[in-house]
């Protein structure tokens, strides 16, 4: 069983609905879900927000905190978990799990952290977690390893 089985398995056992908000992987995890079949059960929506402007309008992420730091930070991975689960809400109800990527796929990086940089959030009524990484290899490798990562993050936050 492949791990977006695994994860979409334990959600519809819990009861619970999925949202996801993906900027470097351009909605590669929600396209990895959407693979299984029955993914409708469990999952609301994606929301590719590759403009950072987007990720403070649609997804809520604080404003000062992108002034500050920029797209690619760990807080900013954890409050894009979280807006997903308002923004793909369904008839008013929130999902209970939003999972999120931002970081730096390559080739140059615009603020000087390094190529490879991602940021993995995942927000679920039990936990809150971000997970941090420097991925090696091409634009296309640090993407799949993003991808990879958000899907595992996300298995480990529902399993607790």
């Amino acid at each position: 069983m492949t791990v977006a089985a695994e994860l979409l398995t334990l959600l519809a056992e819990r009861g619970w609905r999925l949202g996801v908000a993906e900027s470097l992987t351009g909605g590669a995890v929600s396209a990895e879900l959407v693979t299984v079949p029955g993914a409708s059960a469990v999952l609301n929506g994606a929301v590719v927000a590759y403009a950072t402007p987007v990720k403070q309008t649609l997804l809520g992420v604080d404003a000062k905190l992108l002034e500050q730091h920029g797209p690619v930070h760990p807080e900013v991975a954890e409050q894009m978990a979280d807006g997903v689960r308002r923004a793909v809400a369904v008839d008013g109800r929130a999902t209970e799990v939003g999972v999120s990527t931002t970081g730096i796929a390559g080739p140059d990086s615009p603020d000087g952290q390094p190529v490879g940089t991602v940021h993995v959030g995942v927000v679920t009524p039990v936990v809150r977690l971000v997970r941090s990484f420097v991925f090696a290899g091409d634009r296309s490798q640090i993407r799949a390893q993003a991808r990879d990562a958000a899907l595992a993050a996300a298995l480990e936050a529902v399993r607790e």
